[in-house]
């Protein structure tokens, strides 16, 4: 079959995306590539296809067991036969699956890199016909990336002993240094580069000061995902718990998932988050790369994550359907210390936390700016767009003002005081609230003591945040205080005119959104109920076979056949989302629902 009879056929669309069509035509004449596209791109289908279509089988590299399964579980599903092997397996299952690849019963396998470099597994593979190499999470291969992992440096070996054989790697996360470290790396020299862009337009971005984290987060959920499955990520493990359980305590379904748990419940609690809705998953960064839950409808982030990369590639694990979803970001000076703190005391070289210490101040600059989140999030990739209308900057655009007198206040506090305190002091000392503390250093004395009442603790917080993103201050790992940078220093001087984001208190929106406000667009309330039977016929399917609802059939599917209620077989195949063996496996089940539905 052409690869356009199986994406119809096998995967049930009727047409490819973006440069989905070249990178699989120049993978199946034997080119090698590297390719950048975003989360719910369709990056699998660029070395799927060209497994299914080349002679032998597809070698894909992934970093994770929960991945690999996942990804097999729904390949499975759509008759195509993969396997993996990975730590888990027992001796005799790997045999099998060895077996299987000698007598060519299988499509593709996984393999994580640490089994792949195994001098064993590389003699088996130059036995055997190999179709291709694909490398996903291809950002792990670089220092300059957010997720480095020395094994997949290792992986050059398969440009030079399987020199004839195609390889693609894959991500969605990497700016310009990252991916001409890919390049290098891989040896992919002399293959084909694509990127078609990072721009995730269905995300809805927002970025708030932390005030009272509880409550925003309370009015964020009720207000617009009361019922919906999301992801929190906290910092630290105890935070992960303290939120699971708070949020538990409030009516939700929450579940805590950090690399502290043990591994069963751990396991258990990844396993409900995929197989049930309305889930809330609150997490370490340990959790999510490579998530395929396509109906994961809000990530919130409770502190800052590493980088613009992290960031991206966090929130990129909602909608990944291409249905409307959001992110939210609630920060504070604080998180930006720890993170300081980290990168100090690691065992990076100190090469490698310059560039981690850069990617920070990048990540700051978007949480501060005035414009377009989307346009500062894609200029960090060497992407552009116009202002996107999908983000609070576009939407409620902030106040600017003149802040030139009060950054000289702010900055010439930190120089009076030594560039010893935190913002908390030296708030208390430009309000005037002289304590026992303040007294004993003189602090009381000083030219800058009550000199900034005309702003309150909020404005003045709010100002610290701004001259520290803006580098005229920074953090000192060691103190925790505030210390003036050459640019600060600078900016005295010559007193230059400096704008920034007026502070406003933020209220709740008052206005309760439907749980399924996104399902909005459908023809009617009748479509909508048609569509909540249909997803309770989905659960029912996947629970009697144990697997996650998605594999059975995205949410957008869902919509589609409540929208159009297919009748007959030849209805249902032109459904976005249906191949031949859904139709065989599951195809009377929803035509059932619809037709009783319907009356019929």
């Amino acid at each position: 079959m052409t690869p356009l009879e199986i994406l119809k056929k096998t995967y049930g669309y009727d047409a490819f995306r973006s440069v989905q069509a070249e990178v699989i035509d120049h993978i199946i004449a034997g080119g090698s590539a590297f390719l950048v596209m975003p989360t719910g791109g369709g990056k699998s289908l660029c070395y799927q296809i060209p497994s299914l279509c080349r002679e032998g089988i597809g070698i894909i590299i992934s970093p994770l067991i929960a991945l690999m399964q996942d990804q097999i579980i729904a390949m499975q599903q759509i008759g195509v036969h993969a396997a993996t092997i990975n730590s888990s397996m027992s001796e005799s299952a790997v045999s099998e699956v060895f077996a299987s690849v000698r007598a060519g019963d299988l499509d593709m396998l996984y393999v994580a890199p640490e089994r792949l470099l195994m001098p064993t597994f590389l003699n088996f593979l130059a036995e055997i016909k190999v179709a291709l190499f694909a490398i996903d999470e291809a950002h792990c291969v670089s220092q300059w990336g957010h997720d480095f992992r020395p094994h997949y440096q290792a992986l050059e070996v398969l440009a030079k002993r399987f020199p004839m054989v195609p390889r693609i790697a894959l991500t969605a996360t990497a700016d310009t240094p990252t991916r001409n470290d890919i390049i290098l790396r891989l040896g992919l020299q002399n293959g084909r580069t694509f990127i078609t862009g990072f721009d995730r337009p269905n995300i809805h971005y927002e970025i708030a000061a932390k005030e009272n984290t509880k409550k925003q987060i309370l009015n964020f959920i009720k207000s617009k995902h009361h019922n919906d499955s999301g992801i929190i990520y906290c910092l630290s493990r105890k935070k992960t718990e303290e939120t699971a359980q708070w949020l538990c305590d409030e009516g939700y379904q929450a579940l805590p998932y950090h690399a502290g748990m043990n591994p069963q419940n751990r396991n258990h609690n990844q396993a409900r988050f995929l197989r049930e809705d309305g889930i809330i998953m609150v997490a370490t960064i340990a959790f999510g790369m490579g998530i395929d839950k396509p109906d994961v409808r809000f990530v919130i982030h409770l502190s800052l994550p590493k980088n613009i990369e992290a960031y991206y590639q966090e929130t990129g694990r909602a909608g990944r359907d291409g249905l409307p979803a959001n992110a939210l970001m609630i920060y504070g000076v604080g998180d930006l210390s720890q993170l300081r703190i980290f990168i100090d005391e690691g065992n990076s070289s100190q090469v490698q936390k310059r560039i981690e210490h850069q990617k920070l101040n990048s990540l700051i600059g978007l949480c501060e700016t005035t414009s377009c989140r989307r346009q500062v999030l894609l200029q960090y990739f060497g992407d552009n767009c116009s202002p996107c209308n999908n983000c609070d900057a576009c939407l409620k655009p902030a106040e600017v003002f003149d802040a030139t007198i009060a950054a000289q206040k702010a900055i010439s506090c930190v120089f009076r005081t030594q560039n010893r305190f935190g913002i908390v002091y030296l708030i208390d000392v430009l309000l005037g609230k002289a304590n026992e503390r303040m007294i004993g250093f003189g602090h009381d004395k000083v030219s800058t003591f009550g000199i900034g009442s005309e702003y309150n603790k909020s404005e003045w917080t709010s100002i610290y945040r701004q001259l520290i993103a803006k580098n005229l201050l920074q953090i000192n790992a060691e103190t925790n205080g505030l210390q003036i940078t050459q640019a600060g220093h600078d900016f005295l001087k010559s007193k230059s005119q400096l704008f920034l984001r007026k502070f406003t208190e933020r209220k709740a929106e008052r206005r309760r959104k439907n749980a399924t406000a996104w399902l909005d667009n459908a023809n009617d309330f009748a479509a909508r109920s048609l569509f909540d039977q249909l997803k309770a016929a989905r659960t029912a399917v996947a629970k009697a076979q144990n697997l996650p609802p998605y594999v059975i059939f995205h949410d957008k599917t869902l919509l589609e056949m409540a929208s159009k209620r297919p009748m007959s077989q030849d209805d249902f195949a032109q459904i976005s989302g249906v191949g031949e063996v859904k139709i065989a496996r599951y195809g009377e089940v929803f035509l059932e629902v619809i037709r009783k539905f319907d009356g019929g």
